[in-house]
C-alpha cells in the first residue's frame, strides 16, 4: 500500500507546485489562504504548512502553522492535521492542536486531498460545530449567544500568537 500512498502523494505534491501553493514559491497568503509541502523530499508521508485567517473575521491577518502527518494507508485513511501556532477555536484544541472536523474522521473518503482538507479546515475556522468542541470554553461563548465576546477572544488570541508567529514563518 505505501507506494500506491507514494505515487499518489507525488501526484499531489506536483499539481500543488503547479498551482504555486508550495511555502517556497508564495507566501503563506498563498491561493486559498493555504500552503503545504513535504517537511522534505525523502518523506512524502509528513509535510508541514500555514493557513491564513480568512478577511473580514475575527481570524484575519494571521497565519497559523500546521503539522500534516499521512498514514501509510493514504488515500484510504485522512491524514493528521494539526495546528503547531496555538489558536482558539471550538473544534481545535488549545494546546495539542488536534482538529476535530468529519472529513478527517469518519467523513473521508479517497477523493480528499491533503490540499482540500487544509481548505475544508480553513473554512472551519468561520463555521465552528459547537457541539463537538475540542476547547469547551470557546464552545460555551458560542452557545450562550456571545457573538462579540467569542469575535473578541479569537482576536485577542490571534494577535497574541498568529500575527507574530507570521515572522518566523519566513525565516
Amino acid at each position: 500500500m505505501s507506494s500506491t500512498s507514494s505515487r499518489r502523494l507525488l501526484k499531489e505534491y506536483s499539481a500543488l507546485q503547479k498551482e504555486s501553493v508550495v511555502p517556497s514559491s508564495s507566501s503563506a497568503s498563498s491561493m486559498h489562504g493555504v500552503s503545504i509541502s513535504p517537511v522534505s523530499q525523502e518523506d512524502l508521508f509528513h509535510w508541514t504548512g500555514s493557513i491564513s485567517g480568512i478577511p473580514d473575521g475575527p481570524y484575519e491577518g494571521g497565519v497559523w502553522k500546521i503539522d500534516i502527518s499521512i498514514p501509510t494507508t493514504y488515500p484510504l485513511h485522512p491524514p493528521d492535521i494539526k495546528f503547531i501556532t496555538p489558536i482558539c477555536h471550538p473544534n481545535i484544541h488549545f494546546k495539542t492542536g488536534e482538529v476535530c472536523l468529519d472529513i478527517l474522521k469518519n467523513q473521508w473518503t479517497a477523493a480528499w486531498t491533503l490540499l482540500s482538507a487544509c481548505i475544508a479546515v480553513r473554512a472551519l475556522l468561520t463555521d465552528p460545530e459547537i457541539n463537538s468542541p475540542l476547547n469547551i470554553d470557546a464552545a460555551n461563548i458560542l452557545r450562550h449567544g456571545d457573538k462579540m465576546g467569542y469575535d473578541s477572544l479569537v482576536r485577542y488570541f490571534t494577535n497574541k500568537y498568529a500575527i507574530l508567529d507570521h515572522y518566523a514563518l519566513e525565516q
